[in-house]
């Protein structure tokens, strides 16, 4: 099955979510979500069996542009996170009240839609016109649907959005240098220049600067708390589990393959400002007393060691980067939701205003906890295989990077469980907190059977990935 037809489901999806009216938005959005996830398994099916499933066509002659898909083990990966997660995004919208719901539900497949783009586009050109698409549907999702006031939000999400494009541009002037050389933006074509090694390192630095802020790395990264705490739940989840591992993504799928010689103290430099953003987001999340900014910053940690991986340039790393991205993909969607689901029935993040959910709420605490440890790399979850092969990756380059990346665990360990205490834990609270529904209890129980599974038998994920690193 050709990978077009996924995107070409979630494009049209979203113009039929757009004309399908308030009350059967969510219902439309939500079948067609589910048609793209199965769309994609049967494509990873197809790929296995050794068919065919990339797409190339001539787009534009001058300059020679390709519609090129590329779908590989690492590509499908990605869209299979995307597919996967986007019905569950979407179901966490039930029972709650929006103005203008189709606009909301159609610019999410949108954005799905745009990042799926990201993860199969194999010329350069499109991958860029996809990367900045998907900027678009959140930029108004935060703003016509976030959190506190307009002024408030509005500063937020132009921040991000300036930040965001800007990085960008650097990165387009890097593929428009290339072009001048091969006469292609196609991926395997780029390759084959030969480049010295200062040229290198003068594109790697461009690239570097768009996925620093996307992901975001240290020292780029002021944009990302404000945006996910003023972004709604949906935005917030969008942001997190999805978009920002299009930096990742693009770091494995372009950068690397494009800068193979870049100098040693270049990347020491990079993984140096990785460890710190590790060290000074988990300093920030243990002061915290936002629940959606705590997660922000676990976030900002856990990504960190993600790029410091892949930047060792090694299998192990690449490998422990794809496999931690899949994780935390998961884990900051479920624990995104989870923190929803209080502010649905008690009205704040702030965690002095709550405590004694436990008590009322046994089935929430559970999956709470669960996620809780799946964030903290416990063994048995997801994220436990990513987390150690990475921190084994960092330690085959310097020991001391291994030693300084492991503070996302032990750091993490205490501000995770901290929260999880103050806010679950302890007298009951004055309001009441009502158990899970139906449709939480089916989203939280689909995202903990992956986290479990997965950390049990990651060999179906491994097995993919191997056919392309």
């Amino acid at each position: 099955m050709n990978v077009t037809f996924i995107l070409l489901t979630l494009l049209i999806g979203a113009a039929l979510t757009l004309v399908a009216g308030k009350k059967m938005a969510l219902s439309v959005a939500i079948v067609v979500s589910l048609v793209a996830l199965g769309l994609t398994a049967f494509t990873i099916c197809d790929f296995q069996n050794g068919t065919n499933v990339s797409y190339q066509s001539q787009w534009i002659t001058r300059p020679n542009i390709v519609l090129a898909l590329k779908a590989d083990g690492l590509s499908l990966l990605m869209v299979a996170l995307t597919t996967f997660l986007t019905p569950l995004i979407l179901l966490t919208a039930v029972g709650r009240d929006f103005k203008n719901p189709h606009k909301l539900y159609a610019l999410v497949l949108f954005m799905a839609f745009a990042m799926t783009g990201t993860f199969l586009a194999e010329d350069g050109f499109v991958y860029y016109i996809f990367w900045e698409l998907a900027l678009i549907p959140i930029f108004f999702i935060t703003l016509l649907w976030g959190n506190d006031s307009w002024d408030v939000r509005k500063a937020a999400i132009i921040k991000f959005f300036i930040y965001t494009f800007a990085g960008s541009l650097f990165m387009l002037v890097a593929f428009l240098y290339m072009y001048q050389t091969s006469g292609s933006f196609l991926l395997e074509n780029l390759k084959q220049i030969n480049l010295t090694d200062d040229e290198q390192t003068w594109i790697f630095l461009a690239f570097f600067l768009a996925y620093a802020i996307k992901l975001p790395i240290f020292p780029f990264h002021t944009w990302q708390a404000n945006t996910y705490e003023k972004a709604p739940a949906i935005g917030t989840m969008l942001l997190s589990g999805i978009m920002l591992k299009m930096g990742v993504y693009s770091i494995l799928r372009w950068q690397i393959p494009l800068t193979p010689n870049v100098s040693e103290r270049v990347l020491n430099t990079v993984i140096v400002l990785c460890i710190i953003g590790i060290i000074y987001a988990s300093l920030i999340a243990l002061k915290e007393t936002n629940l959606k900014r705590i997660l922000a910053y676990s976030s900002m940690a856990h990504v960190g060691l993600i790029a410091a991986g892949a930047y060792t340039y090694s299998q192990d790393g690449m490998q422990g980067a794809v496999m931690q991205m899949l994780a935390h993909g998961i884990v900051i969607v479920a624990l995104f939701f989870l923190v929803e689901i209080i502010y649905t029935r008690y009205g704040s993040y702030e965690i002095k205003d709550l405590g004694g959910i436990r008590v009322q709420a046994v089935k929430f605490a559970s999956f709470f906890l669960i996620f809780v440890f799946a964030s903290i790399g416990l063994p048995g979850t997801f994220s436990f295989i990513g987390e150690f092969t990475l921190l084994y990756s960092l330690s085959q380059q310097q020991w001391i990077y291994a030693i300084l990346g492991g503070t996302t665990i032990i750091l993490g360990a205490y501000y995770m469980l901290k929260m999880f205490q103050n806010a679950v834990l302890g007298n009951t609270n004055r309001k009441t907190f009502a158990d899970l529904n139906t449709t939480e209890f089916v989203v939280l129980l689909v995202l903990a059977i992956a986290v479990i599974f997965f950390g049990i038998y990651p060999k179906p994920i491994s097995d993919l990935l191997f056919i392309s690193i």
